[in-house]
């Protein structure tokens, strides 16, 4: 019995408590970076913002919660019932699981493998069969429109995405996202040498989420709402917690690869004397405040300039910085010793 506590049950309970530590505050999140999107996009715009429930309107987030909570789940007759209700379900883990390798603090991380690089390259890559099967088993005009416009974008962005990773991952010689940050700590944060992979990893990062001026699948005026159309209270739900924590996962990364994870931007006094997951906390903000800034301030893309850039700017300029990333290394001889 003592070999079973130590063994299986023990760690066990410790993984659970690891990821039951990094869920639950981060749906706390999710829910106050909907009541922050408002509230600054209301500035942005001189209104008030939610300002009713609870001081300041800090409840106004559980309240749609709630209302959404208590709301009839609405099975349309001619969907797929089974891949209806399991998209939402697909895009909300997916957008929890990438967690797991993104440390918080040098050994505060739930998993720290050696490729979590690529694993978080390839839960991103995973999103977009959840929108996928939400518009095919909708089995209507509007979403199905919306999933094959999703999976375009998503699929284009992701190439210019894998392109910037491979530059710092040429800078850095390892595919451990702590050693990224590490890396960092040595020399300068990469946005400094790396400045337009980082312009375009946070470009391509507002695509891969959907987000303004990238929202063609979710285009109100031309699909309704998108892949969401037929789905009400808690599968929409699911929806729209997938699509903040991506939001905030995609911050995230852009704060490691390129601003130094959780690195003070000095590392002399009182810059250091504050933890590290406060830094980075910190970064994800002021990344998500440049989300809902694009959103209040520039009009949606047409499709056909969406791919343009896509394909024909980001894609041949990101291959050109990887050769250029590589020549440079080489020619001072600064290839990492990994």
């Amino acid at each position: 019995m003592a070999e079973f506590w130590s063994i299986y049950l023990l760690p066990g309970i410790i993984i659970l408590a690891q990821i039951l530590a990094i869920i639950v505050p981060l749906l706390l999140c999710v829910a106050m970076v909907t009541y922050y999107e408002r509230k600054i996009m209301a500035a942005m715009q001189l209104r008030m913002g939610p300002n009713v429930v609870g001081p300041f309107g800090l409840l106004q987030a559980f309240a749609d919660g709630a209302k959404l909570f208590f709301k009839e789940t609405v099975l349309p007759t001619s969907a797929n019932k089974v891949v209806f209700l399991i998209a939402p379900m697909i895009t909300f883990l997916l957008s929890l699981v990438a967690w797991a390798v993104i440390p918080f603090d040098d050994g505060i991380v739930v998993s720290d493998i050696n490729v979590g690089i690529l694993y978080l390259f390839a839960i991103s890559s995973l999103g977009v069969y959840g929108i996928v099967m939400a518009g095919w088993a909708s089995n209507s005009k509007y979403p199905f429109l919306s999933a094959l416009r999703s999976a375009a974008q998503m699929v284009s962005y992701e190439v210019s995405i894998g392109f910037v990773i491979i530059t710092v991952l040429l800078c850095v010689g390892s595919l451990n996202v702590s050693d990224v940050v590490r890396a960092q700590a040595e020399g300068v944060w990469f946005f400094i040498p790396l400045f337009p992979m980082f312009v375009i990893f946070f470009i391509s990062a507002l695509a891969e989420t959907n987000r303004h001026p990238f929202d063609l699948p979710e285009a109100e005026a031309e699909l309704v709402a998108g892949y969401q159309v037929e789905y009400s209270s808690m599968a929409f739900a699911l929806f729209f917690l997938g699509e903040y924590a991506n939001m905030i996962l995609m911050s995230g990364l852009t704060a490691i690869l390129f601003l130094g994870g959780w690195l003070p931007p000095f590392d002399i006094a009182p810059f250091n004397w504050i933890p590290g997951p406060i830094w980075f906390f910190l970064k994800i903000a002021a990344l998500l405040f440049v989300f809902v800034w694009v959103r209040a301030t520039l009009p949606r893309y047409r499709y056909d300039q969406l791919m343009r850039l896509g394909w024909k700017v980001f894609l041949p300029f990101s291959l050109f910085w990887v050769a250029l990333t590589a020549g440079v290394l080489l020619a001072f001889d600064l290839v990492p010793n990994t």
